[in-house]
């Protein structure tokens, strides 16, 4: 942690670079790179679930309290301009000590991702001045479906969807009073990352580092999953594999599925408004759009239900997930404070010597000077 004083320096010369986007969008592996430019300085060992701003400060609620990052948006509060009331001088200066104790104040540009960060670009910008926003965009269904998996705010495909444009579509509104706003693809920041890093680069005024002879590398809190060791100053390579897994799953439900006229009818209702994005959920499938519209009259009138029932069902198993997490909790606090200690450390040391051996093993196989394949991208 660095505990330099946040008032000190010259603050016209400072710029404030937010990283947003749907979750599962690849948000903070591109905050990460970005981070690792010259001059720049991102939230580092902070001990908090991705390294994310919104845990680290008491100024607004974090999106867990709206619902989840797969329903957060449909909240109005979580929408947040500059006629917030959170924009109180001493809240603003709150919110900017709580930040600039985990980044080098020694830097003049400071990034921090949090994917909701693109439903609060206007109230950001207010509350620092000379802020850059990067907005990352991703094909709806592996951004769906890799939501799914946290089962706590598990959400129906149908409303994931929806929430996927109802975001998009505020941000859409809000960019129009951003001052500097950069937006690019997940898809084309696999197929040409260093494309991507020159550009962003140019955008908020810096240069890409030179890659290190040596690194040291640090650890970034996952989601119920082994903590992530990432390199220090070497840029992060994106994978190019994470969507087809979904896309194959997708063509499934479009196909072979029990409930395919579910799928197909969500596949109907949404695929004009994800082609103004560029993106389809017909196109490029294992089915071809003459089947799907085939049965769009008897759909027309079912469909509704199907999503009911599917919205339903999310519900329960929403349900039944927290209700057993609630359970949990109060039997592991019958449990003297001194073995969950224990048992805590012996996780940490046990989740150490994994992960050391895995990065120790690719390093092995790509070679020292190589960027680093992270397991997953938020």
């Amino acid at each position: 942690m660095n505990e330099t004083n946040s008032s000190g320096g010259d603050e016209t010369r400072r710029k404030y670079v937010f990283v947003g986007g749907s979750p599962r969008s690849g948000t903070s592996l591109l905050g990460r790179n970005i981070a690792r430019m010259e001059n720049c300085s991102g939230l580092e060992n902070t001990g908090v679930f991705e390294d994310e701003g919104q845990f680290l400060q008491d100024v607004y609620p974090t999106a867990s309290a709206y619902g989840g990052s797969s329903r957060c948006g449909f909240d109005p509060r979580m929408h947040r301009t500059e006629s917030s009331e959170l924009l109180a001088p001493a809240k603003v200066a709150r919110l900017r000590a709580a930040w600039h104790s985990y980044w080098d104040n020694s830097k003049s540009i400071f990034v921090e991702k949090t994917p909701e960060n693109f439903l609060m670009t206007r109230f950001l910008q207010t509350a620092f001045s000379n802020s850059y926003f990067v907005v990352l965009r991703r094909h709806p269904v592996p951004v769906s479906m890799a939501g799914q998996r946290w089962t706590s705010n598990i959400t129906s495909l149908n409303r994931m969807f929806q929430h996927w444009l109802h975001c998009y579509r505020l941000f859409e509104e809000d960019k129009e009073h951003l001052k500097h706003v950069y937006e690019l693809s997940y898809e084309d920041y696999v197929e040409n990352p260093d494309k991507y890093h020159e550009e962003i680069a140019a955008f908020i005024g810096t240069r890409l580092p030179e890659p290190p002879k040596e690194d040291r590398f640090r650890l970034v809190l996952q989601w119920r999953r082994p903590s992530l060791r990432v390199p220090d100053r070497a840029m992060e390579g994106p994978g190019t594999t994470h969507n087809k897994r979904y896309f194959d799953r997708w063509s499934y439900l479009l196909t072979k599925s029990p409930l395919k006229a579910y799928y197909r009818f969500i596949a109907r209702k949404y695929e004009p408004e994800f082609a103004r994005y560029g993106y389809s959920l017909i196109e490029g499938f294992a089915v071809n759009r003459e089947i799907v519209e085939a049965d769009s009259n008897l759909s027309a009138l079912i469909g509704p239900v199907y999503c009911a029932g599917a919205d339903l069902a999310a519900l329960v198993r929403r349900s039944a997930v927290r209700t057993r997490g609630a359970v949990r909790r109060g039997l592991r606090a019958l449990v003297p404070e001194f073995v969950r200690n224990r048992v805590r450390q012996a996780r940490q040391d046990s989740e150490t010597v994994r992960t050391t051996r895995g990065v120790h093993a690719s390093i092995v196989a790509a070679g020292p000077n190589q960027p680093v394949v992270p397991r997953t991208n938020r």
